[in-house]
């Protein structure tokens, strides 16, 4: 039998398995950098599967090995994540959380799942192809400084070292059995921005007799857009934004001594975006010098941009459309959220594609990072095959 077609069967033997793989991780969801469980439950189903495997990167991540015919002749790695979020789920289904106040809201359940279907699959079939894959579940993607860049710092890149690094993120609005990609800047670098600003306060009748922090804040909100508006190269996304702002004392009638901002600042080059910091760093502290105040503003900075490799990409999506057919095989958009895989794309050619997991007939279209999100389970089946086979063509490119 045909390779391709073996894996297509494969698949569908193992879908049921792998159905009941990810309702036990979706009723078992665990936070970030609280991933205990989760990575005992994965390394126990390598073990089941006899794959080589490490447990405890980044205290919760599990590494495992397939090698093939000829390991040493090519390494590729393959990437899932494994944490929750801090949502409450409202589904009503028989594999609801159980854990009040975590839901796998962002599909890291399925990704999991997935990578523990490939790991099954690529075992059965080492015999057929040379080379080594690298199965990195990796833990706390979802809060900084992420899991990937701890991991990447314990040497997950080395050891053996792999050439590529290939990951998924689920996609509701993609109906199930489809995918999606898009070659080179694919998704923002993700700064996390906490601002105070200093007056003197007082009542509000007598504003000369103040400082007004309140007004100065307004000011540097609308001065920083310039940053974005007028500083940045049209052709380079950005966006910065300011979800919350608080003072200190202050009501109708009173001035406060002091307002508090978080906001984020996300783009798609990483040298402007260290010239972008250090010009809102200095625009902010100006403006409120000025009007006879103070401002302190830290950047903190987050994830990376992630750039899918122009060459991998290319391959990745000839190949899919060979697996799935042209017509499941669909071009992305740019999008400013981020992902902890960035650190990858920035150490070696990688390719981060979405998987179709909606079905608009079944009414399977609440997006990620709600507590509706659901998917069509026959993704899965899709999402085990094609990474399967992904990984068996780049080992023989």
């Amino acid at each position: 039998m045909p390779l391709k077609e073996k894996i297509k069967e494969l698949a569908a033997t193992y879908h049921q398995e792998i159905i009941d793989i990810r309702r036990h991780l979706h009723q078992h969801p665990e936070l970030s950098y609280h991933e205990v469980e989760t990575g005992k439950y994965i390394a126990a189903k390598l073990q089941e599967y006899n794959i080589e495997h490490e447990h405890g990167w980044a205290e919760n991540g599990v590494v495992g090995l397939i090698k093939g015919k000829n390991p040493d002749k090519k390494v590729i790695a393959l990437r899932a994540d494994i944490d929750a979020l801090p949502i409450t789920e409202a589904n009503d289904v028989p594999y609801k959380s159980q854990n009040n106040g975590v839901m796998h809201a962002c599909g890291h359940d399925v990704h999991t799942s997935s990578l523990l279907g490939v790991a099954k699959m690529l075992n059965d079939i080492k015999d057929q192809f040379e080379g080594t894959v690298k199965l990195i579940f990796q833990p706390a993607e979802e809060m900084f400084p992420g899991g990937a860049s701890i991991m990447i710092k314990e040497g997950v890149l080395e050891n053996p070292k792999p050439v590529s690094m290939t990951g998924q993120h689920v996609h509701p609005p993609l109906e199930a059995g489809k995918i999606g990609l898009r070659p080179g800047m694919y998704m923002a670098s993700a700064d996390e921005l906490y601002m105070t600003v200093t007056g003197r306060g007082g009542h509000g009748a007598l504003p000369h007799e103040c400082i007004d922090p309140i007004l100065i804040t307004s000011h540097i909100i609308i001065a920083l857009q310039q940053i974005v508006s007028r500083n940045a190269n049209p052709t380079i996304p950005n966006v910065l934004t300011f979800g919350k702002i608080n003072s200190t004392g202050g009501s109708t009638n009173v001035i406060p001594n002091e307002v508090k901002l978080k906001g984020t600042f996300r783009t798609m080059n990483e040298e402007w975006r260290a010239e972008a910091h250090q010009k809102m760093v200095k625009m902010a502290e100006t403006i409120a010098e000025s009007m006879g105040g103070t401002c302190e503003l830290n950047v903190v900075k987050g994830y990376p941009m992630l750039f899918n490799d122009h060459d991998l990409t290319k391959n990745i999506k000839a190949r899919a459309i060979d697996f799935l057919g042209a017509e499941n095989v669909v071009d992305l958009p740019i999008r400013m959220t981020a992902e902890d895989f960035a650190y990858y794309s920035q150490a070696m050619p990688s390719c981060f594609y979405r998987l179709g997991t909606g079905n608009k007939t079944k009414g399977i279209t609440s997006p990620i990072h709600t507590n509706t999100f659901d998917i069509d389970e026959r993704a899965l089946e899709t999402s085990i095959g094609l990474m399967t086979w992904l990984a068996v063509q780049e080992l023989a490119a």
